[in-house]
């Protein structure tokens, strides 16, 4: 039997790579696992939001603030790894009706702190010239910016290396080891891994891990589909899109919704968004989900009606019934611990969660109260 370690992360993504640096850097012994390349899942197909903008006041916000300080804070000497850019974020209203939840929105994130700046029709074209004429106003978010996830993944891992992290690609989990009902480990395709705790960071397919272990984990791939556009010269200058976006995320609708999200690349090349829908893990085509999404961002900027589109790619993100993620022990498994649910949040998230987690499984008091993030929440008799 392999060594055990203080941890075991079961999933390299960028939520599991957070998790594996924070703990190397308190000092646990700490090591990682995937059943693929590491960030080969969902860390690949999505496009490294860190956005503060799409969320209203509650425990993801909280989350997202605490996670926006450290990409500010002491990661920032290492944002160049990651190409951290912090572009900024635009929500453009379309409607008065718009507008109004729009408001809405604003008032409760400038009571928590979030910088945002309500701005009109003609300001929104001179930070915007190429969007519709059709808006009625926007908000506009500073802080909202975007890394290039396969780096994050590849860059965090390297620097828990240095610190003494193992990382284990392609050794897939196919059990957990118990001592009574305390998990202690996991069966693998490498052998038999001990360690004294087990993370669940294992994105849409938390689920499954965690029936492992016999308890009930309500989280489930939701597909969403992003387009690529040919290089073209900057036209698109923040991260833009429709006040609709904020609703679709909130949303626990399984049918297909499509919002405009349109944002440029330092390549040249306009990355559109967004789809979301509940289809298990289906890879079929979804030409329809292409259309709306299509069709969306060339009315929110019409000039690309005119601009080819060279690819398509498409990601299953971990959602999470009440749109909170699970972060935490599990006290139906003693030993289990979850990081997961984050949807379509996970890439500005990943680093909060890392390191809370990784203050909690270092026996610290985490920066920030986990309670309202509980595994449990979902069970009969849990604490939501």
């Amino acid at each position: 039997m392999t060594r055990g370690t203080d941890v075991l992360v079961i999933g390299a993504g960028a939520i599991g790579a957070a998790i594996t640096y924070y703990c190397a850097l308190l000092g646990l012994s700490v090591r990682v696992v995937d059943r693929g390349a590491p960030g080969g899942g969902t860390s690949s197909r999505c496009e490294g939001n860190i956005l503060v903008s799409d969320k209203e006041h509650g425990p993801e916000l909280d989350l997202a603030n605490y996670s926006l300080g450290l990409w500010h804070g002491e990661l920032a000497e290492h944002g160049h790894r990651w190409e951290f850019e912090q572009k900024g974020g635009i929500i453009v209203a379309s409607r008065d009706s718009s507008m109004v939840s729009l408001r809405r929105v604003l008032a409760a994130q400038r009571e928590y702190g979030i910088r945002v700046q309500e701005i009109d029709a003609a300001e929104l074209l001179e930070l915007e010239p190429h969007v519709s004429p059709d808006a009625v106003g926007a908000a506009l978010y500073p802080d909202d910016s975007q890394v290039m996830p396969m780096q994050l993944v590849a860059h965090l891992l390297s620097l828990a290396r240095g610190l003494g992290a193992e990382v284990l690609p392609h050794c897939e989990v196919t059990g957990l080891l118990r001592d009574g009902e305390r998990i202690v480990g996991a069966r693998t395709t490498d052998g038999d891994l001990p360690a004294g705790a087990v993370v669940d960071a294992a994105g849409p397919w938390a689920a499954q891990l965690a029936a492992l272990a016999g308890v009930e984990l309500p989280i489930a791939p939701r597909r969403g589909y992003v387009m690529v556009t040919e290089p073209m010269p900057p036209r698109v200058f923040h991260k833009v899109y429709a006040a609709e976006y904020i609703d679709d995320v909130g949303s626990s609708d399984a049918s297909l919704q499509s919002s405009p999200v349109v944002e440029s690349t330092p390549a040249g090349s306009i990355l559109l968004g967004s789809s979301r829908e509940q289809v298990g893990f289906s890879d079929a085509l979804s030409r329809e989900a292409l259309r709306r999404i299509a069709a969306n961002a060339a009315a929110l900027f019409p000039f690309l009606r005119d601009v080819r589109v060279l690819r398509h790619y498409h990601g299953f993100r971990p959602y999470s019934p009440d749109h909170v993620p699970t972060i935490g022990p599990d006290s139906r498994a003693p030993g289990l611990w979850h990081a997961g649910g984050h949807e379509g949040a996970g890439i500005g998230l990943s680093v909060g969660t890392g390191k809370l987690l990784a203050q909690a499984l270092a026996g610290h008091r985490p920066d920030l109260d986990l309670s309202p993030f509980d595994p449990a929440r979902f069970s009969t008799g849990g604490t939501a």
